[in-house]
């Protein structure tokens, strides 16, 4: 099957999903999608060998490397894209907060879901060493931001706890990535575990990444200014966000925390600064438009994907398990270092519950646990990762929605968990 069929299988699924979902269900696109795609494949499970359209899909699905499609294609995109309607301000302002719960809040929770993964699974008799779990711990702590960012758009949350909750999310990639190569690197015995080694990976890494952001977002600022023609703006971002991250990754520094830094700064200078109302206009539908066709293609994939996992009874059960308990680890990685703020800072009414149930898990950890070595710990890890993944897209996406709602008539203005 040709890269082509495949594109127009997966698009023609994504659309009918999302019509499906537009015309019946009216949830959010993230929400809808993914459900469809999860149904679907649970309906092609059920099936079993005797359907001739789950060995298509199944097919279809064996092509596509979500690890690479995601991680080199996919990513840059759309983190560039939600980076582009975030309020630079704003986020400066709550730089304090961000930057706590992206560095510290992950770190922390990278510890605590990795003990806690590494004792359930030694009580259901599937011990894996600790450096695994905390592998676990490390891909699944960071909360992603296409998922956060697509769901964020039809909530309905104020300014700033959309900043704060987005924020977060755009920035703990780096801390994340960080973690997962360092931890990775002493798995497969290529790396030492020296302080030395975390810094230089992390100045190249998260810093690297960051200086290299800003500097292509000037060059796109520089561009910009000059010119007053919408197509050529446009194609001026599109570059940034495709050459531009290619070339992170041959340099080896964080695409991801580029992109973001990149969108901030065309989205914030750029669009004040360097282009027309109409071009403005444009630049808004086009990068509205890329980012929902691939989002929505994105969440129909993560929904498909339980086609190609292994499943084992027992598998699922600690999976099922460790759902509420990482919940539980993302109430308290919140709860101390906004309380620890608060004495400081005011924050609006249920922050905490908001930044637990907003911390939405997404594509990113699947294709972090497809990059694991193979071997019995990463099929087991994969099926943990997945289930986490699908409950916080569906279960907590639903809930943030019904918790902005609730909040919309109050008035207060303390912090509440």
């Amino acid at each position: 099957m040709s890269l082509f069929e495949i594109v127009g299988a997966l698009l023609a699924l994504t659309a009918g999903l999302a019509y499906v979902n537009e015309r019946h269900l009216h949830l959010p696109a993230p929400i809808g999608v993914t459900l469809g795609g999860l149904v679907t494949s649970l309906a092609l499970l059920l099936i079993g060998a005797l359907g001739p359209e789950r060995r298509w899909l199944t097919g279809i699905l064996a092509h596509v490397n979500f690890e690479q499609v995601l991680l080199e294609g996919l990513l840059g995109i759309l983190l560039f894209a939600g980076s582009l309607g975030v309020d630079l301000d704003e986020l400066i302002r709550l730089r304090g907060p961000v930057l706590v719960l992206s560095v510290a809040g992950t770190l922390l929770s990278t510890l605590l879901v990795g003990t806690a993964a590494w004792c359930v699974l030694r009580v259901a008799g599937l011990g894996i060493p600790y450096l695994w779990a905390l592998l676990f711990g490390a891909l699944i702590s960071p909360t992603d931001p296409v998922a956060v960012m697509g769901l964020l758009r039809s909530t309905g949350a104020s300014r700033e706890l959309s900043t704060l909750i987005s924020g977060e999310s755009l920035f703990n990639d780096g801390v994340a990535v960080v973690l997962f190569a360092i931890l990775l690197g002493l798995v497969t015995g290529g790396q030492d575990a020296s302080a030395l080694e975390a810094g230089r990976l992390f100045l190249r890494e998260a810093v690297g990444g960051s200086l290299y952001g800003l500097a292509i977002g000037w060059v796109a600022y520089y561009f910009l200014r000059r010119v007053d023609e919408p197509t050529t703006e446009i194609l001026i971002t599109v570059a940034v966000t495709t050459a531009g991250y290619s070339l992170a990754n041959r340099i080896g520094v964080s695409g991801p925390l580029a992109m973001v830094l990149a969108g901030l700064l065309v989205g914030s200078r750029g669009r004040a600064f360097a282009m027309s109302e109409a071009t403005r206009m444009r630049l808004d539908n086009f990068w509205t438009v890329v980012d929902e066709i691939l989002n929505a293609l994105l969440f129909v994939l993560i929904g498909l994907e339980v086609l190609l996992l292994p499943v084992r009874p027992s598998w699922l059960a600690v999976a099922l398990a460790m759902v509420p308990l990482i919940l539980v680890i993302r109430f308290v990685t919140v709860w101390i270092p906004v309380r620890l703020l608060a004495i400081r800072r005011q924050f609006g009414p249920s922050t905490v519950r908001m930044l637990t149930w907003g911390g939405l898990r997404g594509g990113i950890a699947i294709a972090l646990a497809l990059s694991l070595p193979t071997g019995e710990e990463r099929r087991l890890l994969l099926l943990l990762t997945y289930v986490v993944v699908v409950f916080s897209i569906l279960v907590q996406g639903l809930m943030v929605r019904r918790i902005v709602r609730s909040l919309q008539p109050r008035r207060a203005v303390d912090m509440d968990a």
